[in-house]
């Protein structure tokens, strides 16, 4: 099978896709006519007019009578997500003059639930472009065809490989489409929660909104420059935890408790690794603040608590700069954020599940090298007996992905140090790879709009990567020089 041809099976699925989508990015031009901010109409309306212009092109090529392969689909959302990218840069570049690379930068940021920036004030934005952000990540949270999936109403073999090549494992319901309408109904909920539970704080509704937009993304975009900070708010930062932690548990739970199957959530691995790994945090990084670096206790334990949550979660909000650790607690803090949130939620990182089964098949190899080759020593995962055949499989699968995510980040540590010299401690250095590879966006301060060209498109694909979990980039790339069969 040539490119062309394979293109041509899911282009009219890529078009669709871009159809939808250019309708959902309409929205922040409600914001820009509420706020009188006219002079934003023509660089915000170019996202959604360019998406629609490009999936109706792609949408009138022919279909090919037949189901893609599952390359072709990885390759596709890989291509989905960058397409999205370099069309949401638009209006920072038309709106703010700002350089196209940065602007591909925010998207890209924006859309991976990164949270890192280019932006050098952000108060200076313009509230339709403060919104546009705050947007970008919670649309990105739930993801681009999980969410198309569900408005196009089509169920299909096309439909579930895309959905399932976007790095969503969650099978709700029978089809795709229903557990995609199941997830968007639990993702409404959570955010009008997150908005409410958000005011109590006293902020003003806007602020509220767009923290609440980025939390249960767990994107971490602010409308301030120094974030969280900003506020000065302790009560603030106690009531975001606990949506970063909403945004990062698995969707599952919240259909089984709606659902009432009596499902509780430290009966799910996920659920109670992700708690047991926040109080782990608590008690570590508190103890290095005050051991390491004199840190009054209070204080202490008031970062440890946020940053720790920030972190496992991997939301991009911070009360504390990590330069200013020692560096052990920054690599500590960068392990948390490899770990990453539950498969199944807005989170990025390896997934809390990837790391269930990498122990669990660890101690069921060490079992199995202690008995007789005649002996079958069971594997069991989430309180089922897997079979041996499925088991190497997908054990195998899991390791190699967590292979990759750290072979990632070392090569893309060592390439930033080279295209990038820097006074920043080597530590600093790997924690900004690790954020953006993981989708986190807490920062050093090494990532700013003064690195080089390079480091930038750099960090841009270790977003894109990190979101789409590596191996649809792969197959792209992959698919641009080889042709598949």
């Amino acid at each position: 099978m040539d490119r062309v041809e394979q293109f041509s099976i899911v282009a009219p699925d890529i078009g669709e896709i871009l159809r939808y989508m250019s309708v959902a990015t309409a929205v922040p031009l409600v914001v820009a006519a509420i706020y009188g901010e006219w002079e934003m109409f023509p660089p915000m309306a170019s996202v959604p007019i360019v998406l629609f212009l490009l999936g109706t092109l792609l949408a009138r090529i022919p279909r090919r009578e037949r189901e893609p392969p599952l390359s072709a689909a990885l390759m596709a959302v890989a291509l989905i997500w960058l397409i999205i990218a370099l069309v949401s840069a638009l209006p920072f570049t038309l709106g703010l003059g700002v350089s196209y690379l940065d602007a591909v930068f925010e998207a890209m940021s924006g859309w991976t639930d990164t949270g890192l920036t280019m932006m050098r004030s952000v108060e200076d934005l313009p509230r339709t472009l403060l919104f546009w952000r705050s947007l970008m990540q919670w649309l990105g949270g739930i993801g681009i065809v999980a969410f198309t999936v569900a408005l196009a109403s089509r169920t299909g073999l096309t439909q579930f490989r895309l959905y399932r090549s976007e790095g969503r494992s969650e099978a709700l319901m029978p089809s795709v489409v229903a557990t995609g309408m199941e997830m968007w109904k639990i993702y409404l909920v959570l955010t009008g929660a997150s908005v409410a539970l958000i005011l109590f704080s006293g902020v003003p509704v806007w602020d509220a909104v767009n923290i609440a937009l980025a939390g249960i993304a767990t994107g971490g975009f602010s409308v301030h420059s120094e974030g969280i900070p900003y506020y000065n708010n302790p009560l603030l930062e106690i009531l975001i935890v606990p949506v970063m932690i909403a945004g990062a548990l698995p969707f599952k739970l919240y259909y089984l408790l709606y659902r009432q199957k009596g499902v509780r959530f430290f009966e799910d691995q996920q659920a109670r690794l992700l708690f047991m790994l926040i109080a782990l945090g608590i008690f570590v990084i508190a103890w290095d603040l005050v051991t390491l670096t004199a840190t009054d206790i209070p204080t202490a334990v008031r970062q440890a608590l946020f940053m720790s949550a920030a972190a496992v979660t991997s939301t991009g909000y911070q009360v504390a700069s990590p330069n200013e650790w020692a560096s052990v607690t920054v690599l500590f803090l960068s392990m948390l954020m490899v770990i990453g949130g539950a498969a199944g939620s807005t989170a990025g990182g390896i997934k809390l599940s990837r790391v269930v089964l990498g122990f669990q098949s660890l101690v069921w190899w060490f079992r199995r090298m202690f008995v007789s080759g005649k002996v079958l020593v069971p594997f069991k995962y989430d309180g089922r007996v897997i079979p041996k055949n499925i088991a190497d499989l997908e054990v195998s699968r899991n390791m190699l992905t967590i292979m990759l995510y750290f072979l990632t980040i070392f090569v893309a540590t060592i390439l930033v140090m080279h295209l990038q010299p820097t006074a920043f401690d080597s530590s600093n250095v790997i924690f900004e790879v690790v954020s953006a590879m993981c989708n986190n966006g807490i920062s050093t301060g090494f990532v700013s709009p003064d690195m080089t060209d390079s480091a930038k498109i750099l960090f841009i694909i270790l977003m894109w990567v990190g979101r789409l979990e590596i191996i649809p980039v792969i197959m792209l790339v992959m698919g641009v020089f080889k042709r598949f069969d």
